[in-house]
């Protein structure tokens, strides 16, 4: 399981660098040390697409950035995406963002220029900003560094002095869809200059707010820039479970996008990823003059 991740994290990274680029399967099949077969089925499965449709809507994703945030003309972005002609481009395109490219660029300058001289917040809905020092990050939707779709979430510092000082954008849900069952929270993740260290994160806790699971990533964090890759969490939902929260951390400075995030109940041979260390309730207390070594 933990070898299927570096190999589909490495195989991520090697796309993201390449979509200008033209990308010959059997060599992206190859770089796996898997069959090409097995490769295709396990990529397929954590990923939720074949690496053919992951590349084709990563490539329209920077495409539709490019057209609201350059003046390069409709054929020369197609072109460099690796799209053999703007028809092409544009039949791709409207299966995805239901416009025809000329069209997206006009409403979406549009709308991103009445949101900057109406000064909106960053309020995204669903999802509120909390931690040790909040006032001291920003969060919001952001439509240059997108992922999939049209937008993706940010996390980013403003006054942060202190490496010690966090934020995250989260949200907390009912657990009762999850009751009994094992979970895996995906989703993708970028960062810029993160001096300590972003992550995603999930807790699970009971009626008493007891944390009963927990991961926020600690013992595998996310530092400097980094492109986008696929991160997940696993975690079991006990009987006991009421609420489930989650998000995206960000510690110290820097700036973190994510996008995507997905849930799905996984089987229990999946091992968790959880941190959280119980430890065993004894009988009667034991040791209390330290004279006893393990």
């Amino acid at each position: 399981m933990y070898n299927h991740e570096i190999m589909i994290k490495n195989i991520i990274l090697y796309v993201e660098e390449n979509l200008h680029e033209p990308l010959d399967l059997e060599n992206i099949a190859a770089q796996s040390n898997f069959s090409k077969y097995h490769f295709h089925r396990i990529f397929q499965s954590t990923i939720g697409m074949t690496i053919t449709e992951y590349i084709r809507i990563r490539r329209l994703a920077n495409a539709s950035s490019a057209l609201i945030y350059t003046s390069e003309r409709i054929l020369d972005i197609a072109l460099y995406y690796q799209f053999e002609s703007q028809e092409s481009f544009t039949r791709a395109f409207k299966e995805i963002y239901k416009l025809p490219p000329g069209k997206y660029r006009r409403i979406m300058r549009d709308m991103i220029k009445i949101k900057e001289e109406t000064n909106m917040d960053t309020k995204v809905k669903g999802w509120f900003l909390s931690g040790s020092n909040p006032f001291h990050y920003e969060m919001g939707i952001d439509h240059e560094v997108v992922h999939q779709g049209k937008a993706s979430g940010y996390l980013k510092s403003k006054t942060v002095s202190d490496s010690t000082e966090f934020a995250t954008m989260m949200q907390a849900f009912k657990a009762n869809q999850f009751v009994g069952k094992r979970i895996k929270l995906s989703c993708f993740i970028r960062t810029q200059e993160v001096d300590t260290y972003a992550g995603m994160w999930m807790r699970v806790d009971d009626t008493m707010e007891d944390v009963l699971q927990f991961d926020n990533m600690s013992n595998r964090p996310i530092k400097g820039t980094t492109n986008w890759n696929h991160y997940s969490i696993i975690l079991d939902v006990p009987t006991q479970s009421a609420v489930i929260s989650f998000g995206i951390i960000l510690s110290g400075q820097g700036t973190v996008w994510a996008d995507q995030f997905t849930f799905e109940e996984v089987d229990e041979s999946i091992p968790t990823t959880n941190l959280e260390v119980h430890g065993e309730l004894l009988d009667e207390p034991v040791n209390l003059s330290f004279d006893e070594e393990i």
